[in-house]
């Protein structure tokens, strides 16, 4: 943080302290999230709200009513596919194929594998298979487990790390990632213990390897690639950045939470996919999300590595409790394994064939996107993406261009540092026509935004108080409210 934002962020804090200050901050926050929470619960006046146990229980056929009501009214918008990334595959008869494996393992829980062996042969296979299609060769010992999603893969390879750090005696553990990589990181940071650095990438979006060989340290212990970033959808220089982490004795992490199913597939397919997996000897772990383009039921992630010892020390054991011997491969204890049987399910019934038929859908989506926002004067696509889109606009605000889309009914994600929006192209986007209509829309909208004066609502204030407003302590005070408004009743 800059010495200038750190003062600023220094004023807000004791500005607070004032009254009269604490109370316009306050009215401040309630008119920048009145709009916003108000979307939050548009149920409160057509449902019950309980806010406390009902002295009788309901029926369970008014519950299910009221849950199907909900479903069927939001299942709309993404089954159109008017939503960035979030439901990947959403075929009706996928998702009722998952739901009876779901049900017919509804009680099972990993960490009673004597009671459940069903749920450790699934956990084995969907590792075994996930680590095969990631350069996992017979020479290669590469090992992994299955977890809640991307975040907690990439917080227990993070743990593994500071581990074998700690293990050969090594008191601090530091991470070099670039600006892109995921959130996730920072959140390991903060959640493990280990030093996150950040490094700027390149002008084309892209880890900046000799910038982050700069950033080297005696307490480095690992590297991060994507591939590709969640931001700009690109795929960071894995194999430059496997031979710095060789050449240091360093671990280098690839986030594939989003292309780990995808890109496989697409070299396949003859597209221009550079390396990025275990494939090259640089590369020590990695984190694919099943839940993603794997099309599995939403809560499953695998994080691999490369062997037995390094995946060793994601693990968490306790030999002195008096509750017994325990031990946890992951964070949870307790883990639904019907999640793990209906991931399992999704990778067995779709198959190489169906991945492949998948993945060329996606990425012939996504090329007449990318081509058709290219041919609106006023906007531009960063880097070189295949199937996550990112783009900007050098003479439109951008985030009146989102609120103009979500108006259209479009769920598009929101970037920052560059102000930009990106869609995460998804089997709902091949539906005949849904690719014409967002470029239709996008056309619409930016044409509306050129054509009228800003409006002071929407997400577009809050983005560009974000981008411009140095001091990160207010924002992040917005956010921590945004997320009180989620816990309302």
């Amino acid at each position: 943080m800059k010495p200038v934002t750190k003062l600023l962020d220094w004023a807000f804090t004791q500005g607070k302290r004032i009254p009269a200050v604490r109370r316009r901050i306050e009215r401040e926050y309630e008119t920048m999230l009145a709009p916003i929470a108000a979307q939050l619960h548009p149920y409160r006046d057509e449902l019950p709200t309980f806010a406390s146990l009902p002295a009788d229980g309901l029926p369970r056929e008014a519950v299910l009513e009221m849950v199907r009501g909900m479903s069927e009214r939001e299942r709309e918008r993404w089954q159109k596919g008017l939503v960035s990334g979030a439901v990947y595959q959403g075929d009706p008869g996928h998702i009722e194929f998952l739901n009876r494996i779901y049900a017919l393992s509804s009680q099972t829980n990993p960490l009673h594998a004597d009671v459940w062996p069903s749920i450790a042969k699934f956990e084995a296979e969907i590792v075994a298979m996930t680590a095969s299609m990631l350069g996992g060769l017979p020479d290669r010992e590469i090992v992994g487990a299955v977890t809640s999603g991307g975040t907690e893969s990439i917080l227990l390879a993070m743990r593994a790390y500071r581990e074998r750090a700690r293990a050969r005696g090594q008191a601090r553990a530091q991470v070099i990632a670039p600006d892109s990589a995921h959130a996730a990181f920072d959140k390991a940071a903060e959640t493990v213990g280990i030093e996150l650095v950040r490094v700027p990438v390149g002008a084309d979006y892209r880890a900046d390897v000799a910038a982050m060989k700069r950033a080297l340290s005696s307490n480095t212990v690992a590297l991060v690639g994507s591939a590709p970033s969640f931001p700009h959808g690109v795929i960071d220089p894995i194999k430059e950045l496997a031979d710095l982490a060789r050449a240091h004795k360093l671990g280098l992490h690839v986030d594939a939470c989003l292309g780990g199913f995808v890109l496989p597939f697409a070299r396949k397919l003859g597209y221009p996919v550079p390396s990025f997996d275990f494939s090259l000897l640089g590369v020590t772990s990695m984190s694919a999300d099943t839940h993603k383009y794997g099309y599995a039921a939403k809560g499953t992630s695998v994080v691999l590595y490369r062997g037995a010892e390094l995946r060793r020390h994601q693990y968490f054991v306790n030999t002195d409790w008096p509750g017994g011997l325990y031990f946890s491969p992951t964070f949870a204890g307790s883990r639904p394994g019907a999640l793990s049987a209906a991931c399992w399910a999704a990778l067995v019934s779709i198959g190489e064939r169906g991945y492949l038929e998948s993945t060329r859908r996606v990425l012939e989506t996504a090329a007449t996107i990318k081509a058709g926002i290219a041919t609106i004067p006023e906007l531009r696509v960063l880097g070189e993406p295949l199937f996550v889109i990112a783009f900007d606009s050098p003479t439109l605000d951008v985030y009146r261009v989102l609120d103009g889309m979500s108006e259209r009914g479009w769920s598009l994600n929101g970037l920052q540092r560059p102000a930009s929006l990106h869609l995460c192209v998804t089997q709902r986007h091949t539906q005949p026509g849904v690719a014409e209509r967002f470029l239709a829309d996008l056309r619409t909208v930016v044409a509306a935004v050129r054509g009228s004066p800003a409006k002071n609502e929407g997400m577009a204030p809050i983005y560009g108080l974000a981008g411009s407003f140095p001091v990160r302590g207010a924002i992040g005070e917005l956010l921590r409210r945004y997320v009180d408004k989620l816990y309302e009743p």
